[in-house]
């Protein structure tokens, strides 16, 4: 995989510069979409299936939690593994199983038992977790090797916008086949479709200086931009291996001031993210009273506004890259004022008028989007030797959220019969991002990396 320009880019005409970096990000965008459709199914049969089963509150709060569990404790391993043998790889062995024990799950009625049922759909879960753990760092690491620098913020906001697209187009759609043909079947036909989806990713992603559509002009344009563009293949071989050289970057990744604060901000922003993928069709039936198929088409409308948000973001971002503002600047501006934004949904505690509920959480969720810039962040920040494990310690602060979030609100919902609580705690997350960035976040660059002797 480390071929030099001549054996991929040299053969393509040099009169005019390709574009296939952003059919690149196409096709991240897709893989990202299905990945959060993938997270988000139990949020949608969950009412079914806690009729069904009998699950409480609690229960539910654990099972939404199980696969945060198993992504956040392989998120170190999974940043390794693309290091040493490369985001193509890995990613389509990770898409392929995610989509795998997602299909299984819609046979975990088989058992005779509540308690046999809850166990395995956790398993099933965590499983999903387990290997969906190097998605995120892999996207980093791609749009870091794909996209020059002052093009890579908006690169970063279309993968992450993917997950409200695939609260868009799947919300309603996984809803509408509950309501038609049963919870079953959306396990079924995600996981049919995450299967096909690997074997295409396997097929056509390649790094830049490898691909066969890629001419000179492109793959200058890409260098002499910041981009990684043999997307260091393999290139962990000879520095981590199996030695203790990755705990020893590590350590100095995680002793960083800007990067502790990055860290925290992530989590408190995926926070929102829970909440939206786990929780908030619940609110909806429970607390507003919707049906499940109305609940599915309702939360479609936060999810546009998050993704407008989402990919204005990253615009916003570039442009002041562009106008020749700091990257500390261009990268703050967004997520403060985004983040400012959704502590609006708090308001939602007082309104009873259902439009003015999904307009507020369509207000929150579009400033989420904005302020939704870490991975953007990530790949200007992390060490050009290990962006993999520099993705994977961001993403691993980032989903504790995902285990925190779903418990915490249950609680709450068990303790206070109402969701006023679980919106004041998520609207808080967003205000302690924004005095992370401001407090804790200085300069943003580069982070430089002191090499064992």
């Amino acid at each position: 995989m480390n071929a030099t320009p001549t054996t991929g880019a040299a053969a393509a005409s040099t009169a005019r510069r390709t574009n296939v970096r952003y059919w690149i990000l196409a096709l991240i965008f897709i893989v990202t979409t299905v990945n959060y459709a993938d997270r988000a199914t139990l949020s949608i049969t969950g009412p079914a299936m806690r009729e069904e089963f009998g699950f409480s509150a609690v229960q539910m709060g654990y099972i939404f939690s199980a696969f945060s569990w198993s992504y956040v404790m392989a998120q170190i391993p999974g940043g390794w593994l693309l290091d040493r043998f490369g985001a193509r790889r890995i990613y389509a062995v990770s898409i392929f199983l995610w989509s795998f024990f997602t299909l299984l799950q819609g046979w975990v009625g088989i058992f005779a038992s509540m308690g046999a049922t809850m166990t395995a759909l956790f398993m099933l879960r965590f499983a999903v977790g387990l290997a969906e753990s190097p998605a995120f760092p892999a996207n980093a690491k791609v749009v870091a090797s794909w996209f020059p620098t002052a093009e890579r913020g908006t690169a970063s906001a279309i993968f992450n916008a993917a997950q409200y697209f695939a609260a868009v187009v799947f919300t309603p759609l996984m809803a509408w086949i509950v309501h038609s043909m049963g919870w079953h079947h959306v396990y079924l036909w995600m996981g049919i479709m995450g299967m096909l989806l690997a074997m295409l990713w396997l097929k056509v992603m390649r790094s830049p200086v490898t691909h066969p559509a890629v001419n000179r002009a492109e793959l200058e344009h890409i260098e002499q931009g910041g981009g990684l563009i043999h997307m260091n293949e393999g290139a962990g071989k000879s520095k981590q291996g199996a030695n203790p050289a990755g705990w020893f970057y590590a350590r100095q990744l995680l002793s960083n001031r800007m990067l502790a604060g990055v860290y925290l901000g992530q989590y408190c922003i995926n926070v929102l993210t829970y909440f939206f993928l786990t929780w908030f069709p619940v609110y909806l039936v429970q607390a507003r009273g919707m049906s499940i198929l109305k609940a599915g088409f309702v939360a479609s409308l936060p999810a546009i506004c998050g993704f407008l948000g989402g990919v204005l973001g990253g615009v916003i971002s570039d442009h002041l890259l562009r106008r020749g503002y700091s990257l500390t600047i261009a990268r703050k501006v967004p997520i403060v004022a985004g983040m400012l934004l959704s502590v609006s949904m708090i308001a939602c505690n007082y309104v009873d008028a259902e439009w003015l509920v999904v307009g507020i959480m369509a207000l929150a969720f579009f400033g989420k989007g904005i302020g939704a810039l870490g991975w953007a962040v990530v790949a200007d920040t992390a060490p050009k030797e290990v962006i993999g494990l520099a993705g994977s310690i961001f993403n691993t602060f980032g989903n504790i959220a995902g285990i925190v979030t779903p418990i915490v609100i249950g609680y709450i919902l068990s303790a206070t019969g109402s969701f006023n609580g679980a919106l004041v705690f998520v609207g808080i997350n967003a205000l302690v991002t924004v005095l992370s960035y401001l407090v804790i976040v200085k300069d943003i660059r580069r982070v430089e990396l002191k090499h064992p002797q």
